[in-house]
């Protein structure tokens, strides 16, 4: 017993610092973007209605999506778009058309999934880099060049394999979570008419108020569950138990799915 605990939580430190670390740093700049592209004024109403926004969008994409739903679809124990491919057109095999319709939809979303890996590291690092200039602005001749150093670093360290991954960056994103969960707090408890912002008429208002600008700003929107999909390519190395832990996702402290989600069968298995 006492084995099976210690394998689990070695577990749930490596799926933090592989997959947490994926959709635990799109807090870095999600914000940023939706703020500093001009389109939203910094006021009262506009921020609770994008905090609002932001919090739904990790509830349903993240919470009720993947972790409830998607998670269920594993191709025995593989998850990802190449396994939900697999597990469509094994379900259609009788249908050739169908089949096929499938196959190329499943091949346009693994394209998209390699798009975003390629992506994300670049505009997190990014991200992450130019908070020097906060510092200091003589920094900024030096963010593209250390991005890149960083960039090539952690490409180059990653042919070790998941698992030393995720032993090395298991206990920096459980600092990180940490950090920004003692840093949200203290300013919540300075603000607590902030955790208003849950109600999502702040959200509907907004969009109600501005469908132009919503429209606009959604690509920065969708930045706040960018790594999302890591909760499925990865639970083949980790399992649905480490996958779905009742932690926080992206600073925001949600529920354990796992408390509301039926206990029945998976897709494929009896």
């Amino acid at each position: 017993m006492s084995t099976s605990k210690s394998s689990l939580a070695a577990l749930t430190l490596g799926a933090i610092g592989v997959v947490y670390g994926d959709i635990g740093t799109s807090v870095l700049y999600a914000m940023k973007e939706v703020f500093g592209s001009g389109h939203v004024p910094f006021t009262h109403d506009n921020v609770y209605g994008i905090l609002s926004i932001f919090f739904w969008t990790l509830t349903t994409i993240v919470s009720v999506k993947y972790v409830v739903l998607v998670l269920r679809a594993d191709n025995h124990g593989e998850g990802g778009l190449v396994a939900m491919l697999a597990l469509a057109s094994q379900s259609v095999k009788d249908r050739p058309q169908l089949r096929k319709v499938l196959l190329i939809v499943g091949i346009f979303g693994t394209c998209l999934f390699y798009g975003d890996g390629v992506i994300t590291p670049a505009i997190s690092v990014l991200s992450a880099v130019e908070g020097l200039e906060v510092i200091s602005p003589a920094f900024k001749k030096s963010v593209i060049p250390l991005t890149l150093v960083i960039l090539f670093m952690l490409f180059w360290v990653q042919k070790r394999g998941t698992a030393g991954i995720g032993k090395f960056f298991g206990p920096i994103t459980l600092v990180w979570f940490a950090t920004i969960a003692v840093l949200g707090v203290s300013h919540i408890v300075h603000h607590p008419e902030i955790l208003l912002a849950i109600s999502p008429h702040h959200a509907l208002g907004f969009i109600w108020r501005e469908p132009g600008i919503t429209f606009i700003i959604l690509g920065a929107v969708v930045l706040c569950v960018t790594g999302g999909e890591a909760l499925y390519a990865d639970m083949g190395h980790f399992g649905k138990k480490t996958d779905s832990p009742g932690v926080v996702q992206r600073g925001h402290a949600l529920p354990d799915p796992e408390l509301f989600r039926p206990r029945r069968f998976v897709v494929g298995r009896p």
